[in-house]
């Protein structure tokens, strides 16, 4: 995860090897083939760990994702403003962070990386799981369109809730009753059904311990005050509220049909 590190090291083993080097060198025709050492100077030993450090591959970093709509998008429910700072700083945050912390571990998606992030330590927790988390956040809103969810994905909440208004009272009631920072997820357990909890600060249910409830998340909801103050303040109960407006049913849907219905949790 760290390219300048890992290329120094290349470069420091192919100055090392450079003074070692031999070549044959072979003499007129039909004259006997005779080995010398090359002795190689500086510049030319120089030029050759250029030209590796070069052609070295680059080691896979996270990064943020860019948003798929414009900040302003999500108005009147989710201010611009606070989509600038929360995307372009907080979530920033997460995966500079996340990147340090990852620093000569061997590389994983961040989904395989959620599993294991709770007994990798607070730093692959909160940043490795704040990553993930913010991933999906912005995938899962657009622009209002006043469409609710359809098809099987409603079929299943009307069956685990009863429905859609009663999904939205159990989910907005958990969501403002989280104490302090946090989300609130929709998923799908291992049965198949849908369920509702929540988790402290950037926990999820894909981590080891991270939720009281098993299961894949396909919907989530930042209940950070970040995510809502320079507009709502202290009134969480709106911001909640006001998500509903945003949610992109057709990608919850997705998240539904090509993963969690299948036991997957979302790549990202």
């Amino acid at each position: 995860l760290e390219n300048t590190t890992m290329k120094l090291i290349l470069a420091a083993s192919l100055v090392a090897g450079a003074s070692a080097l031999q070549m044959p060198l072979a003499g007129k025709v039909g004259a006997s083939r005779v080995s010398a050492p090359v002795k190689l100077d500086r510049r030319g030993m120089l030029a050759g760990v250029a030209a590796a450090l070069v052609a070295a591959p680059a080691l896979a970093e996270y990064t943020v994702p860019d948003l798929p709509y414009d900040y302003e998008a999500l108005e009147p429910y989710i201010d611009a403003a606070t989509m600038r700072f929360h995307h372009d700083k907080h979530h920033a945050a997460y995966v500079a962070n996340v990147n340090k912390a990852l620093v000569g571990k061997s590389e994983k998606s961040i989904l395989d990386l959620q599993k294991d992030a709770i007994a990798a330590g607070p730093a692959v927790r909160n940043s490795g799981g704040g990553h993930y988390n913010h991933a999906m956040f912005w995938e899962e809103m657009g622009a209002p369109t006043g469409k609710g969810p359809s098809g099987e994905l409603a079929a299943k909440i009307d069956e685990a809730f009863g429905s859609f208004d009663k999904f939205k009272e159990e989910f907005s009631a958990k969501s403002a009753g989280r104490f302090g920072s946090g989300w609130c997820w929709l998923g799908v357990k291992a049965d198949g059904k849908l369920a509702i909890d929540t988790t402290p600060n950037q926990d999820n249910p894909l981590m080891d311990g991270g939720c009281e409830t098993k299961m894949i998340p396909i919907l989530g909801l930042d209940v950070w005050e970040h995510a809502y103050y320079l507009k709502y303040q202290n009134r969480r109960p709106e911001y909640i509220s006001g998500f509903f407006n945003v949610i992109n049913w057709e990608k919850v849907a997705s998240n539904y049909a090509q993963y969690a219905s299948k036991g997957v949790g979302i790549p990202f």
